[in-house]
């Protein structure tokens, strides 16, 4: 962990010193405020807003800080795991468009329109940490129950298009993860952890085929165990009508109207 913490107070500091004329507020939220993140399947977000618009020279340096990072520090594996927008406190309000520099899983450019969905917005106000800056999330609206039902239908939309069939990944085993937080959320109206809210479907014995769940939640605590195992990656790709099996559960789930704790 040392090293993790060393790596975002370095990248905080690099991302403070390109904006420092531009008076910009860093957080970081998701799953390391939450206690869960994992090298080799987590990501580390950050957002950061600025005072004034971000120049098109500084967009072009933070648009490839993360490889001139790695090129300077190659044998760190943390910083290929940033991901997340900078931009304009006064666009991400209003959903302007602005210069904005993205960094994602697949790639990085610069673009103009940067928004946080429904869950991330929650995770940033509940347990985001402020890197830098002036604490501006009393500027923040929460959003709804009915916003976080909808992003929840959103992705069990996706659950039905792109997982009929698993592939040779852990995140074949995101899938039962990540519908055990969609009925939490549901249930509660309140945002968990992934490995927080498998542990919690197997409690409550939401999923029809728990062995399989029980597999997520192992392997996502200790990802780096697990890489090099060929059967974990032979049962991954035999997941598809257990994730399927398991948004039915869901679909039930998100015919209910409110939260019932």
């Amino acid at each position: 962990m040392e090293e993790l913490t060393l790596a975002i107070e370095t990248m905080k500091q690099r991302l403070t010193d390109i904006l420092a004329p531009c008076m910009p507020t860093v957080y970081l939220y998701g799953s390391i405020p939450l206690h869960d993140f994992r090298l080799g399947w987590s990501d580390i977000d950050i957002l950061v807003l600025t005072e004034k618009p971000i120049s098109e020279g500084q967009a072009q340096t933070l648009v490839t800080l993360r490889q001139a990072m790695l090129t300077e520090e190659p044998h760190n594996p943390y910083y290929r795991s940033f991901e997340g927008g900078m931009l304009t406190l006064k666009a991400f309000l209003c959903g302007e468009k602005d210069r904005v520099v993205y960094w994602g899983t697949s790639g990085e450019r610069i673009t103009d329109t940067y928004a946080l969905d429904a869950f991330c917005m929650c995770e940033l106000l509940d347990s985001g940490v402020l890197l830098s800056g002036d604490d501006i999330r009393d500027t923040l609206p929460r959003p709804s129950f009915e916003a976080l039902k909808t992003n929840v239908q959103k992705h069990y939309e996706a659950i039905r298009k792109y997982a009929q069939k698993t592939e040779r990944n852990f995140y074949s085993f995101g899938w039962l993860l990540d519908i055990s937080r969609c009925i939490y959320t549901l249930r509660t109206g309140k945002i968990i952890a992934k490995t927080a809210a498998g542990e919690w479907a197997l409690k409550e014995n939401l999923c029809p085929c728990a062995g399989a769940l029980a597999e997520a939640v192992k392997i996502r605590k200790e990802p780096m165990k697990y890489r090099e195992d060929k059967t974990v990656f032979d049962y991954a790709e035999t997941l598809g009508s257990t994730v399927q099996r398991y948004a039915d559960i869901l679909q039930q789930e998100l015919n209910r109207r409110r939260p019932t704790v």
